[in-house]
């Protein structure tokens, strides 16, 4: 991946100037710098962890609390988040900024991007931070930058052009490298003030003792029986888990995929692309979840097999679990209607196959699953737990919708072509008590193997 990205810095200069030709390459670099670190801060708000360090292990040394908060908020910048626009930018100084500009200019800028870079690190640490204890003032935030977004897609404001100004005159003004430098050293010092008035040990401790009471949510699910019970296992999962709780956090980022095709009209007459994004926003999170169903309680799948635990209704719930979260996703796509009835028809017949297809698909090679998962560990760019049958398990999310449609699409009636995959969807909900009982068998026949295989930390 690093090698990718270090290819599309040296190439840039030919790909500007195939997309933009005529025009000042520098100028236009700069102009997407702000929406590249706008979307470098919301990955890594989702994706990047926190470092936790017991406090406690801390007390009887003689270290002073200052060097501890300086180090939990400095060792985030041995990140890899840190390292991939560097791979970027570094090229693209030496072949596109430095020609045109010049080797201080070049170096200026490069300065000021690096401190940026730091600056998005500290922030979106700090907004993880800040989410646990005061959430309204991170919502404010993005809804400013959502704001600003609207403004530019509406022709109000331009961003792009801003930012070009702004890169420009750094580039120009080398002094103006203290505005970059300021906001990075702003950000440190209010996530050091932060971390300084919240990390003490007693409150720590306080969260330990204090009980949780019974919600109401928890009550209702109780009183669905087992059914319920497990539901209410499920979830208490992955909130307590940091791999599970990172792909909770990706949630946004699923259901925003459709914005980076359909502001584009050249991707509203392509059905293959409305396909893709359809399914990758209604089922993405589903798949994440059907899909590993079984090895995220790898780590006492054992004791499950020990219980006087109906199996059968265990593999339904993780059913009804698994098209819970599609059609959740699908009612927040429903505000993609304002890009046209076409948008919300496709995302319609993409959840109907979701649910009544693609959910046993992968419900079934789950039960082919033999790699011991870790939830302690963050999920982004974490391949630990994941074998061959979950790699293939996504080729019939994506590609089978779209082979069943290419017939009608080439003989101009794409729309046959949703009805066929809207009525196999219904016909896989109408007979879910078949399939799910072939679901059933499997794992029955496979259990053990998989326990056995569950017991091997690799």
């Amino acid at each position: 991946m690093l090698l990718y990205i270090l290819l599309i810095g040296f190439f840039i200069r030919d790909i500007i100037g195939k997309i933009y030709p005529g025009e000042n390459q520098v100028v236009i670099f700069n102009g997407y710098l702000i929406f590249y670190f706008f979307i470098d801060l919301l990955i890594r708000f989702l994706m990047q962890s926190l470092p936790v360090i017991s406090l406690n292990s801390f007390l009887h040394l003689p270290v002073r609390k200052s060097t501890i908060i300086h180090y939990m908020v400095g060792r985030t910048i041995l990140n890899i988040f840190n390292l991939i626009p560097v791979f970027i930018f570094i090229p693209v100084l030496f072949t596109l900024v430095v020609p045109e500009a010049g080797a201080l200019q070049g170096l200026s800028w490069l300065l000021s991007l690096l401190f940026l870079i730091l600056g998005n690190n500290f922030l979106a640490t700090y907004s993880k931070r800040m989410f646990g204890s005061k959430p309204s003032v991170v919502i404010a935030f993005a809804f400013i930058i959502g704001t600003l977004f609207g403004l530019d897609k509406t022709g109000v404001i331009s961003i792009s052009h801003i930012s070009s100004q702004a890169f420009g005159l750094i580039m120009d003004r080398p002094l103006f490298i203290l505005f970059p430098v300021a906001w990075t050293v702003t950000i440190y010092l209010l996530h050091y003030q932060f971390l300084e008035s919240h990390l003490f040990p007693d409150e720590v401790q306080v969260k330990k003792r204090h009980k949780v009471s019974e919600s109401s949510g928890n009550q209702l699910l109780r009183s669905l029986g087992l059914t319920g019970s497990i539901i209410m296992l499920e979830m208490k999962l992955y909130w307590r888990h940091k791999r599970t709780r990172t792909i909770i956090y990706m949630l946004p980022l699923f259901l925003a995929y459709g914005l980076f095709f359909y502001f584009q009209p050249v991707y509203k007459d392509q059905s293959f692309i409305l396909f893709f994004v359809g399914v990758f926003m209604t089922g993405g999170m589903m798949l994440n979840y059907a899909n590993y169903a079984f090895g995220y309680e790898s780590n006492y799948f054992d004791a499950l097999l020990t219980k006087n635990i109906d199996f059968h209704q265990y593999i339904r719930v993780k059913f009804i679990i698994t098209i819970s979260i599609s059609t959740i996703c699908w009612v927040l796509t429903i505000p993609y209607l304002f890009f046209g009835l076409k948008i919300l028809l496709v995302n319609t017949v993409m959840f109907i196959y979701n649910i009544g297809i693609l959910s046993y698909i992968l419900l079934y090679f789950a039960t082919f699953n033999k790699k011991r998962m870790d939830l302690s560990k963050s999920g982004a760019f974490n391949y630990q737990g994941i074998g061959a049958m979950n790699w293939l398990a996504v080729v019939p999310a994506f590609l089978l919708p779209i082979l069943i449609q290419i017939p009608f699409i080439k003989m101009g009636i794409p729309n046959i072509g949703l009805l066929i995959v809207t009525l196999l969807g219904i016909l896989g909900l109408i007979f879910h008590k078949y399939v799910l009982n072939c679901i059933y068998k499997n794992f029955t026949n496979r259990k053990y193997i998989m326990s056995s295989a569950f017991r091997e930390r690799s």
